[in-house]
């Protein structure tokens, strides 16, 4: 079985020059069951055989049907889609394709893994706080969140309703325009580039950022830097909405089977037990305020670029250090799109750049990407 497929996969062989495309095991998918990770949820009967597409296949299916993509598999995830590390020890942990001891980050890691190993062209992931783009950085992917309520979430299995969003993972530019494009038929890229870009120089090793800026530069960009007050605040806010939402929808889940689960999400859902109304509240007026922050600045600048990690990912034996050197979950608490992408470093691993705009700008986030990939792209050291 390979790397990235879950328990769970048709027998499907791609045709001559069909698109292949692996789909992330919380998307349903008609006449296979949707684990979400979990052998718990594979034991029951939400763990039978799908009975419809999820909404978001629809597109996929059109083009399976001229030929045109193959469905190779479904992904495997970090268990509920509810871990950033992607490690699933009930079916086996996707192997990161640049480094093996490393964590192929989470939730979407089969997704990653499926695209960086060259077993699918496009793969179809989910992000509420970082699940593509995370998985993406690590993996050395471009992973695309989209804009919130863009694609359908119809037959997505939930992790927080207020937070999640569905979108294409590739190994270039290219391919994941073209898995929006399977989401969204009719989709294309914008005609040129971000005419201005404001770089947010949050924490990150130095390497890091000085690759960001040459790939910026190289791309011939033009670059202003910029402030973005709140940055740590809105994080923590995000992550406590995020995980009071995931309770609500595990609660069942989680007081019936807690033993049965991965310890991580077990105790990551105990311990969202415990949130008050009040504290998610506070944390969504808080969010207000600094969605109007950023309203402001993106009447200055068009795209904002920042590291999508603080440094390389860990080993699977520090996995949990993943968690405090991401840079992602404020987008998902304004529901604006966000993009992952590698760019060069001196080194066997690359950087991995974020690229942010508006709601409703993946059009101009994947032409940006684009300058950035031809001018300063990533390989591979085999």
């Amino acid at each position: 079985m390979a790397t990235f497929i879950a328990r769970f996969e048709p027998a499907a062989t791609a045709k001559p020059g069909a698109l292949r495309l692996a789909v992330k095991d919380l998307i349903d998918m008609t006449g296979t069951p949707t684990t979400n990770g979990s052998k718990v949820v594979a034991a029951s009967a939400g763990g039978g055989p799908a009975t419809t597409d999820a909404a978001c296949l629809a597109g996929a299916r059109e083009a399976e049907a001229k030929g045109e993509v193959t469905i190779v598999g479904k992904a495997n995830l970090h268990e509920l889609a509810f871990g950033v590390t992607g490690i699933n020890p009930w079916f086996g942990t996707p192997v990161n394709p640049i480094d093996p001891r490393l964590v192929p980050g989470g939730s979407s890691s089969g997704s990653a893994v499926a695209v960086g190993t060259g077993e699918a062209d496009i793969a179809y992931g989910s992000d509420t706080g970082g699940s593509i783009r995370v998985p993406a950085a690590c993996c050395g992917v471009v992973g695309l969140k989209t804009t919130r309520g863009r694609v359908s979430l119809e037959g997505v299995r939930p992790l927080a309703p207020s937070l999640d969003t569905v979108g294409p993972m590739a190994a270039t530019v290219d391919l994941t325009a073209r898995g929006m494009a399977l989401l969204e038929p009719g989709f294309a890229v914008a005609g040129k580039a971000a005419e201005s870009v404001g770089r947010m120089r949050l924490p990150a090793d130095e390497h890091i950022n000085v690759a960001l800026d040459a790939a910026l530069h190289a791309a011939g960009l033009a670059v202003v830097d910029v402030e973005l007050p709140g940055w740590d605040a809105v994080t923590s806010s995000t992550m406590t909405i995020l995980m009071a939402e995931a309770w609500q929808v595990h609660a069942e889940l989680w007081r019936h089977h807690a033993s049965e689960l991965s310890p991580d999400v077990s105790a990551r859902l105990e311990e969202a037990s415990q949130i008050r109304p009040e504290e998610v509240a506070a944390c969504w007026e808080q969010a207000r305020e600094w969605v109007a922050r950023l309203s402001t600045l993106f009447t200055r600048v068009e795209v904002l670029a920042l590291p999508t990690l603080a440094s390389e990912p860990p080993t699977i034996e520090n996995a949990a250090r993943l968690s405090d050197m991401r840079h992602v979950a404020p987008f998902n608490v304004t529901g604006i799109p966000a993009l992952s992408m590698p760019v060069s470093t001196p080194g066997k691993y690359p950087a991995s750049l974020q690229l942010a705009g508006p709601a409703r700008s993946e059009e101009i986030l994947l032409a940006t990407a684009a300058a950035v990939e031809a001018a300063a792209p990533w390989k591979r050291h085999r």
